[in-house]
Formats: structure tokens, sequence, C-alpha cells
């Protein structure tokens, strides 16, 4: 790793190792059971659901049929599941079609079927069929203010669980008598599998009440109905105990992500230091943080050193400019590190979408702010304009994949020499 590129160039390897590891064709077949139902019917939903119902048929030999949905472009191909595209992260009415069809299966099973469920990251968007009384516009309403308000995803999700007629375990109990098994790839900081898509086949623990807090804690204009609806004396928690037989296997984690790379780092004869999986709050103090652990690792003479993190931070947007949760973290990283020599970063998104753009995420270097400056970018403006994207497009730092067809959300390494 002798200058800038190589290090940008080992940074996305390890990035690489980490996806290959979650990706479901290596983390799910030996999960799956026996082939002993009458029927079998695969129902899934967010951005690995594709990738995951290929996994199915390529081990199953016995009868198979059902139905996924995934986010645009994150489909794959399969011979006896179905595998419809919808809108992520503001849901459309293909999400409505494909929950709508799903339930209508799902009624007609018996005590002798099967379902398995496909559940990763994404989900609460691709299964958008709203709670009666409400439409898909005050869905939509209420999930752009949400997405722009800087809640954390468990928040959001509980929100996105009273709005649905599908979600928290309402698929499932749909489905009784047969039994569901759900597979969770898990795209959530502390991997409570309920807030996966915002869990189709689990019971749900919250309560409306506690879905009209988030609204008040972050003064979302929520329309009249999506009030009224919250508000219904008769709006009803299902009941957890119906569930309870439904086994429940989380099969792939960001844990699993870092500590992939982490044995690459160690092999490659780099000391790794986890600043944990489950990493919460605003992107860019979040980079701020840890720039400063990073510069007081390097004065330390700790190195090289390679910090390694997950978990899902958010953005709290005020300008009008492109960007996503990483490369937000990346710009306030920059700012922190000032140029200091011998720190490389990278972060990304493992589903190849960093919030709603092309890119995974990008990669930093010592140069990075005095490219910018010599390109005439000016860093803290364009971070205030939550234009981090333009930022390091400009830069030619981007860090494309494409979709992976897996979702454990955030990967950040810092390379300290």
């Amino acid at each position: 790793m002798a200058d800038a590129e190589d290090h940008a160039d080992w940074l996305r390897g390890l990035f690489d190792t980490a996806v290959q590891a979650v990706h479901p064709r290596n983390c799910l077949p030996p999960y799956l059971p026996e082939e002993s139902a009458d029927r079998t019917f695969v129902f899934g939903a967010g951005k690995a659901a594709a990738a995951m119902a290929r996994a199915v048929e390529t081990h199953w030999n016995g009868p198979l049929s059902g139905l996924v949905v995934t986010r645009y472009g994150h489909g794959t191909e399969c011979r006896r599941i179905e595998i419809m595209e919808a809108g992520h992260p503001v849901p459309d009415d293909v999400g409505v079609e494909a929950a709508e069809r799903m339930l209508e299966t799902a009624r007609g099973l018996d005590a002798g079927d099967q379902v398995l469920a496909l559940i990763s990251g994404g989900g609460s968007s691709l299964l958008s069929l709203p709670a009666s009384g409400i439409t898909l516009a005050d869905k939509q309403a209420v999930v752009r203010a949400l997405l722009r308000s800087g809640a954390p995803i468990s928040a959001i999700n509980t929100v996105r669980r009273h709005l649905s007629a599908i979600k928290g375990g309402a698929l499932a109990m749909a489905a009784l008598p047969a039994r569901t098994t759900t597979y969770v790839i898990s795209d959530v900081p502390g991997d409570d599998p309920a807030q996966v898509a915002s869990g189709p086949t689990l019971p749900d623990r919250s309560t409306p009440a506690d879905a009209r807090e988030v609204l008040l804690q972050y003064s979302i204009d929520a329309p009249d109905s999506v009030w009224e609806l919250l508000a219904a004396p008769e709006r009803a928690v299902l009941d957890q105990a119906s569930l309870a037989n439904n086994p429940c296997l989380t099969i792939a984690r960001a844990a699993d992500a870092l500590e992939a790379a982490r044995a690459a780092a160690v092999e490659a004869g780099v000391e790794v230091r986890l600043l944990g999986d489950d990493i919460e709050g605003e992107a860019r103090e979040t980079g701020r943080i840890h720039g400063r652990m990073a510069l007081e690792l390097q004065a330390e003479g700790a190195t090289p050193m390679l910090l390694l993190s997950g978990g899902e931070t958010s953005v709290t947007v005020r300008g009008d400019g492109r960007g996503g949760r990483n490369v937000e973290y990346l710009l306030g990283l920059a700012l922190e590190l000032d140029g200091a020599r011998g720190i490389h970063a990278l972060a990304a998104d493992t589903d190849g979408i960093d919030g709603s753009e092309d890119n995974a995420g990008a990669v930093i270097g010592p140069d990075t702010l005095a490219s910018a400056r010599n390109a005439g970018l000016d860093a803290q403006a364009m971070l205030d304009d939550n234009d981090a994207y333009t930022f390091f497009a400009a830069l030619d730092a981007l860090v494309m994949t494409g979709p992976t067809r897996t979702n454990v959300n955030d990967f950040r390494a810092i390379l300290v020499h």
C-alpha cells in the first residue's frame, strides 16, 4: 500500500469482502428447513429479497411458489418465485399491489402448508399497503417527512408499522394456521428482527401511542387521517401469542460483515479496532468523532490501525443538495482530519445505495480537501447544504457498486498510518 490509490483500493477490497460475507447465496442455504410440508410458499420483502429467493430456489427440490418484492433494479431471475420491483425509500402503487397479493395468498393457506418469509432492509417501503382509513399519499407524505427529520430507523419503523395493513406481524397472522419461518438479513442497529422491514411476520411490541410520540417528537406535519388512525381506540396491537411457535432466524448482520473485513485486515498485518456494529446518530457528527479518534491513535503511534464500524447514522436535511449518510459522514470526517497525512477512509452502504443516490459511498485521503480547494469546492458550505454527493463526484471519489442484493447497512473503515 505505497500510495493513496493503493490505500483506496485496499479499503474497497475490504468492503467487497464484507458484502460477500452477508450475501444471501452464502448465508441463507445452511438455515433452510427440511422439505416436509404439503406446500411451501415464499413471501419476501427488502433489497436482498430477490437474491434470497434465488438462494432458496437453488437449494429447494420440493414444490415451491411465492412472491417477493424488492427495490427497482435489485431483482434477479427466478423460475418458481415471482419477483416484483417497487419504490424505495418512498412507497408506490407496486408495493401496495405486492402486499395485497401476499395477503390474499396467505389467507388461503392451511395447517399442512409452510411459509418461508425472506425479510431484509428496505421492506418497510416495499410492502406499502396502507391501513384502513388512510391512503398511499398519506403514507408517502409521512415517510418523506420522517426521512428528512433525522429520526433513527427504529422510530421511523414504529410509525410505518402502525400505518400498515401488513406489517407488525399481520402477514403471518393472515397465513395462520400455516407455520411461518422468518429469515432475516438485519440492517438495523441492535438487530431486533421485528424492526427489519417493520416485521411483517413478527409480533409488534409497540403501540399506536408510540407512533404518535414519534410524530410529535420530530414535528411531523402528518395528515389528519393519520392522527385519527393512531388515536382510534379500536386500533389494537396484534396478539403475540398466536405467532409464538413461528421460528425466526437472523442469518446475517452488520457484525458478520465487519468480522469478515477484520479477518482480512489482520491477515494483511493491520491491527483492527471495532468501534461498534450498531452506531447511530447524525452522520456528520459521527464522522467528526471518528476523525478525532483517528488523530489520537496516530499521535500515540499505534499504527497501522484500522477502525471499523457499522450501524445506521441519520441525516437531518436542511439544505438542497444531493447526498446520503455515508458521504455526509465522510465529509464530516475529512473536515475533522483537515488533511492529516497517513489517514484514509471508506464509508459505504452494503446494499450499494447511499440514501437514494446511485453510489454506495465514497473514499477520502489526506489530499481530499486540497483537491477540493483546487477544484473550487467549499467543503463546509457543501456539507451545510447536504451536498456531499456532488462534492465527492467532482473529486471522482465515489464508490460505485450497483445493487449488491444484500443489506446490513453502513460499513465504515478508517486506515491510520
